[in-house]
């Protein structure tokens, strides 16, 4: 037996919580004369929820099939779009009853989102250009009511319980593991997640960027002017071959062109890391044999811990290991190089530069000099203070 279905129709506030949310998008009848769409996909919706829990499906029709004027309707729209975890886009364009010209500049403000679905009957009328955007942002696409349905919750999957201002960010990203360490973290300090709006997302890049507004506890206020970039959190490896002095001691850093870069010779330096499958350890010894060509063991690896590495922009910490490298291994690294994933725009070159060399070569930015000191200087005994 499946889950529960509730059916939001225009202007209708929607429940304060629930599993999985979808808006039907599309062209609305402006007569009477002409049937609408929406009540065979919601019932091919209602036949296919498997739940357990509740799926809100966003109608942007009046129930009693009414059409009235735009007041109000352009306000619900956005927010129950916003508010949905898929936009299903049935559109069986007619250009006499069903000309669908909303829809177009809907179609385009969504089709790149991740959670689009396109579908529309085989013989539709001008809709080329909207199968087009389709294939190339990956947008699945269906030819009957059904399939479109199931083309959506398959992406939704159980969904998910969230509730107040948790309505609003969606499945693709509450599932990510970025995400929900983020609001471990919030709700640790005693903060609450008031509203939330998905400003931005490359999902094939695994990136988002989440505008959210938390209630602060301990200073018993809203803050709702920033956003967060949530990304997988990274490995990053310090490897090195001790000198007489820590400023003597060599260091293998990554030469690789970055856009971001804004360095004198357009090229980051930094130190070889990235993101991956698998536990931080093996993400970190997979990242030094892709970059720099070098295959250690996760044995070799010593653990600084993990800290964020630009916390006023975005959530994602840095797991930091270090490795002792032999005069051979060194030698071998100076020589080789281009690596990385060419698939991946990835270019990577090896090169060795001594802790003092970074430093007042001004080689590398100010995160990864902060990793460079916790692995050379954390352990060292503090200076005593002396009096001024």
């Amino acid at each position: 037996m499946g889950g529960e279905v509730t059916v939001v129709y225009a202007l209708e506030e929607p429940p304060g919580e629930w599993d999985a949310a979808v808006f039907l998008a599309g062209p609305t009848p402006r007569s009477p004369d002409v049937l609408s769409w929406r009540p065979e996909m919601i019932g091919e919706l209602r036949r296919r929820w498997p739940g357990p829990g509740r799926l809100v499906v966003f109608s942007p029709e009046h129930w009693d099939g009414l059409h009235d004027d735009y007041t109000g309707q352009v306000g619900w729209e956005e927010r129950c779009l916003n508010l949905a975890d898929e936009v299903i886009f049935w559109v069986p364009r007619d250009l006499v009853t069903l000309p669908a010209f909303t829809t177009n500049v809907e179609w385009g403000m969504w089709h790149d989102s991740g959670r689009a679905v396109f579908g529309a009957p085989p013989d539709a009328p001008k809709n080329r250009y909207l199968l087009h955007y389709a294939g190339v942002s990956g947008v699945p696409t269906a030819t009957t009511p059904g399939d479109a349905a199931a083309a959506a919750l398959r992406r939704i999957g159980a969904g998910a319980r969230r509730a107040a201002g948790e309505r609003e960010v969606p499945l693709l990203v509450w599932r990510t593991a970025s995400f929900q360490a983020w609001y471990a973290a919030q709700r640790g300090a005693g903060n609450a997640l008031r509203a939330a709006r998905l400003e931005w997302a490359a999902p094939a890049n695994r990136l988002w960027l989440l505008r959210a507004h938390v209630h602060v506890a301990a200073e018993d206020r809203v803050k709702d002017n920033e956003v967060v970039l949530l990304r997988p959190d990274v490995s990053v490896v310090v490897l090195y071959r001790p000198g007489v002095t820590p400023a003597d001691t060599e260091v293998v850093l990554v030469r690789e062109f970055r856009t971001p870069g804004a360095t004198a010779d357009g090229f980051v330096h930094e130190l070889p890391g990235g993101s991956g499958p698998g536990d931080p350890p093996a993400v970190a010894v997979a990242e030094v044999a892709e970059e720099t060509g070098l295959r250690i063991t996760p044995d070799r690896l010593r653990a600084h811990g993990s800290r964020q590495v630009a916390a006023t922009l975005s959530s994602y910490r840095a797991h930091l290991f270090s490795a002792e490298l032999t005069a051979g291994e060194l030698a071998v690294l100076r020589a080789g190089g281009p690596h990385g994933t060419a698939a991946d725009g990835e270019r990577t070159y090896p090169e060795v530069a001594t802790y003092g060399e970074i430093v007042h070569a001004r080689l590398v930015d100010w995160s990864t000099l902060g990793m460079l000191a916790e692995a050379f200087f954390a352990d060292r005994p503090r200076i005593p203070e002396t009096g001024r």
